[in-house]
């Protein structure tokens, strides 16, 4: 009799795990194929073949780019390279990108930058934190049963709080032209939260954008105050990778976001037969570099 309950707890327990995972993978557009959507006057970045996760530029047009992540369960083409800063200059006609060398003492070979941001101000910042668990497997679970456990925090050399909660998956995060809002992409919820920053560096919620697609790194275009997204179509080929069918590409753009109806468009969108795994695009005088977590980079001129 005993065993016949274990059996049956057993059952019950599987099979609500098996609906959950069914679950998981409607809520991240399992199934989703993209329409291209491929500006004319775009090329491969050379130099930048092993991943570009993050892209952040200065007003001066010199763009800092985190290159070389190994992040568990996606692919890596590059395993034995450590990961590295890349810089170029978007003033140059023919722009390239050239390896930052990092020096006092630091360890190159365990170096494996994740996402990258750039700020000129006081020792303090805003930073989101994308699991609430470190171990692979329960950060799976995490998301499978739809925790919101995450959370954004804000560090000063004097305290360290959490200043927003309640997030799937809190990653991509940046603050808009004038500082006065933050804005937080929610991975899994395939959305992005508009914050209003107080003085006490406290942020309230004002708005939630919803986009249909799994956002990771935001930007904001500093020409005209619009977000720019780097998305995953489809995240279950990033997870499963296959060459033969490999991880799409979307870059949207998010216009009035401040007001009833933000316009959202598409700046770019591709199968992965040109880019696999875009996770950030970020634009300047009428140029857009697009990076990807492990693939190639794409410069474009709009």
């Amino acid at each position: 009799m005993g065993k016949l309950v274990a059996l049956v707890l057993l059952g019950v327990g599987l099979s609500l795990v098996g609906e959950m995972f069914l679950a998981f993978r409607e809520r991240v557009n399992a199934s989703r194929e993209v329409e291209p959507v491929e500006p004319e006057n775009c090329h491969l970045i050379e130099e930048l073949e092993s991943g570009s996760e993050d892209i952040d530029i200065l007003p001066s047009g010199l763009a800092f780019i985190s290159s070389g992540l190994k992040y568990p369960g996606m692919p890596n083409f590059a395993p034995d390279e450590p990961g590295k800063i890349f810089l170029m200059d978007l003033n140059e006609q023919n722009p390239r990108a050239q390896a930052l060398e990092i020096s006092g003492g630091f360890d190159k070979e365990l170096f494996n930058p994740h996402g990258i941001s750039i700020f000129i101000d006081k020792e303090q910042f805003y930073a989101t934190r994308d699991h609430y668990f470190t171990n692979s497997l329960l950060s799976f679970f995490e998301m499978i049963l739809d925790l919101r456990w995450t959370y954004v925090l804000f560090y000063s050399p004097r305290e360290v709080k959490v200043v927003a909660k309640g997030f799937c998956s809190a990653n991509g995060i940046t603050v808009s032209a004038d500082q006065k809002y933050v804005y937080v992409a929610d991975v899994a919820a395939k959305n992005i939260h508009i914050m209003e920053k107080h003085d006490n560096w406290d942020l309230t919620q004002l708005k939630v954008i919803q986009l249909g697609t799994l956002v990771d790194n935001l930007t904001v275009d500093p020409a005209t105050g619009d977000i720019l997204a780097g998305c995953h179509p489809n995240p279950m080929k990033l997870l499963n990778y296959n060459p033969e069918d490999p991880p799409g590409s979307e870059v949207l753009r998010i216009q009035n976001v401040l007001s009833e109806k933000p316009r959202v468009s598409t700046v770019y969108a591709n199968n992965g037969s040109v880019l696999q795994g875009t996770s950030v695009a970020s634009v300047y005088h009428g140029k857009i570099l697009i990076g990807t977590v492990f693939h190639k980079t794409l410069y474009c001129e709009l």
